[in-house]
């Protein structure tokens, strides 16, 4: 059977209100998704049937005080503390990066693609990575190539839910979202780890943080190998020692160099539909461009080529696809001042 047809048999059952046929071509679909390398879609389906199931069975009369109506209820809490559920087509190539963060997360990625290996000779699976550094250098999207890479559902935690000022709820709160990565095999990415921190910043002892580092660290303890955690940090030195150290993976991401600007251009423009204006230039605003982040250069240079093309618009008959350096030079210069680095 072919796409098309599987789509068809999903409107007939459908329409029919067939629910059992429709279940059954709905996993078909997904099997066959699977195996026409179409990974994204067939997990993205897969978490949408298991959703409606749910639904489906919540719709339903449940006891109070039963086993049902106390999972119902866990599941309308951990549904709060995410943010979002996603699957990501990025690979390597989406990524510009030092060549040390590269051979790291290729490493990583390893011992997942070939973890029937490493469980032959009884050896962990890391699963734990810390990616931490400078602002807008690649952190998060990095997270991105790792789901994108494994074919991982990957699941946004909500920090600020999370966090909470009453006593031990940001324990069971974590606990909660652990359980479902081991449950459905995916990664957590908890962006602003450092955050963990500031439950101090409540009116609380001393002892709510420890109980909170105290239970992150029995989490990752018992954390499935089949599940990963992801976490990031601009702030490293705010996360406790005895936390860094369950990390398998503590990864650095630095601001780019030159050659790392110029890879961005060239990332950034691979299409091939816009040029420079006066190419010579170029590389003098790669130069001065050091010291801002990947993701404020990339900015600047996506600003450049949209008002470039404003530029001409009422001026001339047919609008070319150049980029003004002299637009973009600017940008980085507004950019710097914004940021306090001239």
């Amino acid at each position: 059977m072919s796409q098309y047809d599987y789509i068809k048999d999903i409107a007939k059952f459908g329409l029919e209100n067939d629910q059992e046929g429709l279940l059954t071509v709905l996993n078909d679909l997904i099997e066959y998704s699977k195996k026409s390398k179409k990974i994204n879609f067939a997990i993205q389906l897969q978490s949408i049937l298991k959703e409606a199931i749910h639904q489906k069975q919540s719709k339903s009369l449940t006891k109070v005080g039963s086993d049902t109506y106390y999972n119902r209820i866990e599941e309308r809490e951990v549904g709060e503390l995410i943010l979002e559920k996603l699957t990501s087509d990025y690979s390597f190539e989406n990524i510009v990066v030092e060549k040390t963060v590269k051979k790291q997360l290729d490493y990583f990625l390893m011992e997942h693609q070939s973890a029937e290996l490493l469980r032959k000779f009884d050896l962990p699976i890391s699963n734990k990575v810390l990616l931490h550094g400078e602002s807008g250098c690649g952190k998060t999207l990095a997270s991105y190539v790792i789901a994108g890479e494994l074919k991982k559902m990957m699941v946004v935690v909500n920090l600020g839910a999370i966090v909470s000022s009453k006593l031990g709820e940001t324990s069971k709160n974590l606990a909660k979202i652990f359980k479902k990565a081991a449950l459905e095999e995916c990664i957590i990415f908890i962006d602003e780890f450092d955050s963990l921190g500031k439950v101090r910043d409540y009116n609380q002892d001393h002892g709510e943080m420890k109980r909170v580092v105290n239970t992150i660290l029995q989490l990752f303890d018992y954390l499935p190998q089949d599940s990963i955690v992801i976490a990031a940090t601009n702030q490293k030195e705010m996360v406790d020692e005895a936390l860094l150290r369950r990390f398998d993976l503590s990864i650095e991401f630095a601001l780019p160099d030159t050659e790392k600007i110029k890879e961005l251009v060239k990332l950034t423009l691979k299409n091939g539909q816009f040029k420079f204006d006066k190419p010579n230039s170029v590389n003098l605003i790669i130069k001065f461009a050091q010291g801002l982040s990947y993701y404020s250069i990339q900015k600047t240079l996506v600003t450049a080529i949209k008002r470039s093309l404003f530029d001409q618009v009422g001026k001339a008959e047919n609008i070319k696809s150049t980029i003004s350096t002299s637009v973009w030079r600017e940008l980085i210069e507004e950019e710097k001042s914004a940021l306090g680095k001239h």
